[in-house]
């Protein structure tokens, strides 16, 4: 299942044609179709996926970090690409929005959906072909964080990520 939304991930970043990262995920988002929307959340709470009259909905805490927005933003971005019949038949808030719920499932890193949309995330911001390109065109060791760092900083995404994505492509 993570490997259909990485081929669905990687699809939209060759439909983008794009030569060098940083990866436009909102731009990106509303060539889809989608709106983003920001707003203050409980510190635990990142960002929701879901149908406002139809239209399909990012929610965004404003209170993160840009990189963990661009995260967040991807990773909703999955379920509204790879889980959008979850999202039309979801837990109703009000009469015009649908979101799939997070539960404590969610939070383990266990659920299916979760697992998929975070395998989407992790290939549309840090594509491995673009990947590849980076560490060729400027080498260096992979063991140094300060090196790490700047390839980090010029996907946007957290050394984290960066270092979880190169120990999976």
């Amino acid at each position: 299942m993570s490997e259909f939304a990485k081929e669905q991930a990687c699809a939209l970043v060759e439909k983008l044609g794009l030569k060098a990262p940083p990866v436009p995920v909102e731009k990106l988002a509303r060539a889809l179709g989608v709106r983003v929307e920001y707003s203050p959340f409980d510190d635990e709470l990142s960002g929701m996926a879901f149908l406002r009259e139809g239209t399909p909905i990012i929610g965004v805490n404003s209170n993160h970090h840009p990189n963990r927005q661009r995260f967040t933003i991807a990773h909703e971005l999955g379920h509204i690409v790879l889980h959008r019949p979850h999202l039309e038949t979801s837990v109703m808030i009000d009469k015009s929005r649908n979101f799939i719920p997070r539960d404590p499932t969610s939070a383990q890193g266990t659920d299916p959906l979760e697992i998929q949309a975070n395998a989407f995330a992790s290939e549309l911001l840090l594509p491995a072909k673009l990947i590849r390109q980076a560490l060729a065109e400027r080498p260096g060791d992979l063991n140094d964080d300060d090196y790490l760092i700047a390839l980090a900083k010029r996907f946007r995404v957290s050394l984290t990520a960066f270092q979880y994505r190169l120990e999976n492509i």
